[in-house]
């Protein structure tokens, strides 16, 4: 699978721009605020429907008009597949795949599989519970419909939920019998949606093992666990013992919304023990696991794109990266750069086709 062809018209910077990209490498070069991850963005926003930067679509228009449209011509199967993703201010985002819209953007998630590889990545490490579940629920929903659809299906039980808990404090009344039900919904959903983190865990977790070797060539103990309270109790368990608590917090104190990923190098919080090589190559790492998982399970290679990859990465190491190219464990791959030199110096020493833009 891969991008062929790229329309932007008033997305973030670009008032018009179109792009013809070679099926192998493709390297976007230019200094700083000239747009080159505002391209790799709006190829992620063709595979998921929104920005990977700014989830805000009113955010993603260029100033001074009011509608964008991404237009992304592929090849998947030998078979020409044409997205379009367009916003207009006041109106709902509409997707097109081959001229048909969509009716929920979660059918089209995992059509197109990517992974992109950021400095923004660094949120996994520095930030909250939310950014990990969210990078553990991506790379599952990419490649398992039912997973997407149960936790889309979760998320608005837990709101309804915490609705209720609102509504017994304001009113100062309580119902056992409605709180029930959605006790009863959250546990059967919540409960497979725990069982896949669990499989997904134990399979991504060597291929993190392994990527991690090869990005650090050092040995070092490095580990990604799961901690869910579930691990002890059911769901059910869970939900029925925290009520009154729920009801002083007015909101779901339990739940696998509150499961998180522990990062950790020689047994210790990555955070914090960590030094910026380590996190480095642990994100790098992290992301390449990705693109490994993706792969396996949806039978084809994911189109990567390496954002600012020399940010993260030195020459040698980036070298390492694209020349994985070379085996065909890779499709297409997109780089950005702010040194045409140094990009070029890494791409020319493979077999493969490339071109470079600058921008």
């Amino acid at each position: 699978m891969f991008l062929k062809h790229l329309s932007l018209v008033n997305y973030k910077n670009f008032d018009s721009k179109i792009m013809e990209f070679d099926p192998v490498i493709n390297c976007l070069v230019g200094d700083n605020g000239v747009g080159k991850t505002n391209i790799l963005d709006a190829i992620y926003h063709l595979a998921f429907g929104k920005s990977y930067f700014n989830p805000v679509s009113t955010q993603n228009i260029k100033h001074g008009t009011d509608f964008f449209v991404i237009e992304g011509e592929f090849e998947k199967d030998e078979r020409p597949e044409k997205i379009i993703c367009s916003f207009k201010r006041g109106m709902k985002k509409v997707i097109k795949r081959n001229g048909k819209a969509y009716e929920k953007f979660s059918e089209h998630i995992g059509f197109l599989p990517l992974v992109i590889i950021s400095p923004s990545d660094r949120d996994l490490i520095i930030e909250g519970s939310d950014t990990r579940r969210k990078f553990m629920d991506g790379v599952i929903s990419q490649s398992d419909k039912q997973y997407l659809q149960d936790l889309i299906k979760y998320n608005k039980v837990l709101v309804q939920r915490n609705s209720l808990l609102k509504y017994f404090v304001a009113n100062n009344t309580f119902d056992s019998d409605t709180l029930s039900i959605y006790n009863s919904q959250l546990h059967e959903l919540g409960t497979n949606i725990h069982k896949k983190r669990l499989a997904f865990i134990t399979s991504f977790l060597p291929i993190f093992k392994e990527q991690y070797a090869h990005i650090s060539e050092k040995d070092e103990q490095i580990d990604l666990s799961y901690e869910s309270q579930l691990r002890d109790k059911s769901l059910l368990e869970l939900l029925e013992g925290a009520v009154e608590k729920d009801r002083v917090l007015q909101y779901t104190s339990v739940g696998i919304h509150k499961d998180d990923l522990q990062f950790t190098i020689a047994g210790h919080p990555i955070k914090k023990f960590g030094s910026q090589g380590q996190q480095k190559s642990f994100l790098i790492a992290l992301k390449l696991a990705q693109f490994h998982f993706i792969k396996e399970q949806a039978g084809t290679a994911p189109i990567l794109l390496l954002d600012d990859i020399f940010d993260k990465l030195d020459e040698h190491r980036v070298s390492q990266i694209v020349s994985l190219v070379d085996n065909e464990s890779f499709g297409q791959l997109f780089i950005s750069d702010t040194h045409a030199d140094r990009t070029e110096n890494v791409v020319k020493n493979i077999r493969q086709s490339y071109k470079i833009f600058t921008l």
